[in-house]
């Protein structure tokens, strides 16, 4: 076992042992680990990649946790570059302040908050804004935003800092970063030191019932340690001076859930046990508490592996040319899984220009700007982005050739 690598033994939400193995996706490199070509001879640090099911709160996670230094020191995941996520921003900050009741010139503090995007959008409505996040090249690009970013992972003492020096919030924000923090309660228990008496905590991720649904396989990988049901979620609320007052479902990123908490004694603010219940009830008719829907999900993504490559295999034999699009996390997942390299896709186009120039870790596959694809007029584009899809395919209708898309099942569109 590497240094860098600790196994699971335990629940991080609820502590039971009893946790069952659902999916191993094999030894993988860091899927936001580009490399210069200068490298591409060198030996790659690769990882366990697998996750298991927790028997009693229902939590699926990671079995093996990689050093965060390894994962979020140099980030180069940025959400300005999909104008689908930017536009979820814009309406999500609309309804923090209508929920929240928020007046102008209030303090909004976003967790993970990368280069500023989400808090821009605050910014625009009249608050004050302020960032953390741990990723170095990041908080430089937030500033050249014009926001400002407190440097560090987040927990109880980042919190009482931030406080001190910076007073409350009267809304936090965390969106698709709690499923990449290991200690969750401390999470929580920042949360409360640094929230108002009145204020509200919301959390956006990706929802494990879409993600079995829609056999979201590549949404596994070293940085999303936890993968929630709604019934692990009230599991980390018991055990917290927070709670849950309410959740909204989204289709961004193929299905996430929109929850907010709020101090147990704000009495103000009404809890909406009526719709707790019912997305509860969806989750236990579907099967999401019981290891059998995981385990039906893990051999659904081993036939979708063997369809995938079998159809590519075919379209190769015709001769036909096969490019990427997004050099996404999810990408290099499927691509280390599924053992695909320069041998199928000949590049992969990306919007950020921090990609542009470099290779996928693993398949070493070339990144290259957009209009990449007009120079060399693929036969196929594979979209690896699909939880922006449509983005993409009327980004390019000038584009002659045929679009690919492989979950939950392969597609040529």
């Amino acid at each position: 076992m590497k240094k860098e690598i600790i196994e699971i033994k335990k629940c991080r939400i609820c502590n039971s042992k009893e946790l069952i193995d659902v999916i191993d996706l094999g030894e993988q490199p860091i899927p936001n680990g580009f490399l210069r070509k200068e490298v591409l001879d060198k030996k790659e640090s690769t990882y366990p990649l697998a996750v298991s099911f927790c028997n009693n709160c229902s939590l699926m996670q990671l079995k093996y946790l990689v050093n965060p230094e390894v994962m979020f020191k140099n980030y180069l995941y940025i959400p300005s570059a999909s104008k689908t996520r930017v536009d979820y921003f814009k309406t999500m900050a609309e309804e923090v302040i209508e929920i929240g009741k928020m007046k102008q010139g209030e303090l909004v503090i976003d967790i993970g908050s990368n280069d500023g995007s989400l808090l821009i959008c605050f910014r625009n409505l009249g608050m004050k804004i302020l960032g953390i996040d741990p990723a170095e090249n990041l908080v430089i690009v937030a500033a050249l935003n014009g926001v400002y970013t407190v440097p560090g992972y987040f927990d109880s003492k980042l919190a009482r800092k931030v406080a001190k020096k910076y007073g409350r919030a009267k809304a936090i924000t965390a969106t698709n970063v709690i499923a990449h923090i290991p200690n969750l309660h401390e999470v929580i228990k920042g949360g409360e030191i640094l929230l108002d008496s009145e204020g509200i905590f919301v959390m956006h991720f990706p929802y494990s019932y879409d993600l079995l649904k829609n056999n979201l396989f590549d949404t596994i990988y070293h940085e999303h340690l936890s993968y929630f049901s709604v019934k692990s979620l009230l599991y980390l609320a018991k055990k917290s001076n927070l709670e849950i007052f309410d959740i909204h479902k989204s289709d961004l990123d193929g299905g996430s859930l929109r929850v907010f908490w709020k101090k147990n004694n704000n009495n103000k603010i009404k809890i909406n046990q009526s719709n707790l219940n019912k997305i509860l009830k969806e989750e236990e008719r579907f099967g999401l508490h019981s290891i059998r829907a995981y385990q039906e999900f893990a051999k659904r993504v081993e036939n979708l592996k063997k369809d995938t490559l079998q159809e590519l295999k075919k379209l190769k034999k015709s001769n036909k040319k096969i490019v990427g699009y997004a050099a996404a996390a999810k990408a290099n997942v499927l691509l280390n899984y599924f053992g695909i390299d320069t041998r199928t896709i000949d590049y992969i186009v990306d919007s950020t220009p921090y990609k542009q120039g470099l290779y996928t870790p693993g398949s070493h596959i070339p990144i290259y700007p957009e209009d990449k694809i007009y120079e060399t007029n693929p036969d196929f584009i594979l979209i690896f982005a699909w939880n922006f899809s449509k983005e993409i395919i009327e980004k390019n209708r000038k584009y002659k050739g045929k679009f690919i898309v492989v979950e939950p099942e392969f597609k040529i569109i």
